[in-house]
């Protein structure tokens, strides 16, 4: 599943749409830069689809709903939503299968660096770590920057927008 050998020496980046990932992708442009290095933004999905408040695992009753498409546009919006027209060259942007921890800690193998907001859109809105970000930085095999979403700078640049 992991693509380690494109990945090495990169930073990727954890995206979900929340502002919190916004502002570690914010974070790790900033980074990428500083280091001359590429940035690798993920958005994982799973085969799961909302049911009366409840998540139910591997059952389409909606065919229309692809799980993979949804991830991909909220994953082009959240690029576009901190970049606008000032994406950075060497920034790459994909959506792996499987949960998110799983995901970022198989493809971080080999990573320079691993950047996560400090929660997402996990049902505990209170907590100051998220499940993945916890997971990640007990398991990761690189280091691992957790972004609050108010200490970053406003554009990639480091620049306060």
């Amino acid at each position: 599943m992991s693509q380690r050998d494109q990945f090495e020496d990169a930073i990727v980046v954890g995206v979900d749409g929340s502002p919190s990932s916004q502002a570690a992708l914010r974070w790790a442009a900033f980074e990428g830069a500083a280091l001359d290095c590429e940035v690798v933004a993920i958005q994982a999905w799973l085969d799961v689809i909302p049911s009366n408040g409840m998540v139910v695992a591997g059952m389409f009753t909606d065919q229309s709903w692809d799980p993979a498409l949804e991830a991909e546009k909220s994953l082009v919006a959240t690029v576009d939503e901190v970049f606008g027209e000032h994406r950075p060259l060497r920034l790459s942007a994909m959506v792996r299968a499987g949960g998110a921890a799983e995901v970022l800690l198989a493809e971080s193998r080999g990573a320079r660096l691993l950047v996560l907001g400090s929660r997402g859109h996990g049902g505990f809105r209170g907590m100051l770590l998220g499940s993945v970000s916890s997971a990640c930085a007990e398991h990761a095999t690189c280091p691992v920057l957790v972004v609050h979403g108010d200490r970053v700078p406003a554009r990639a640049d480091g620049s306060v927008a």
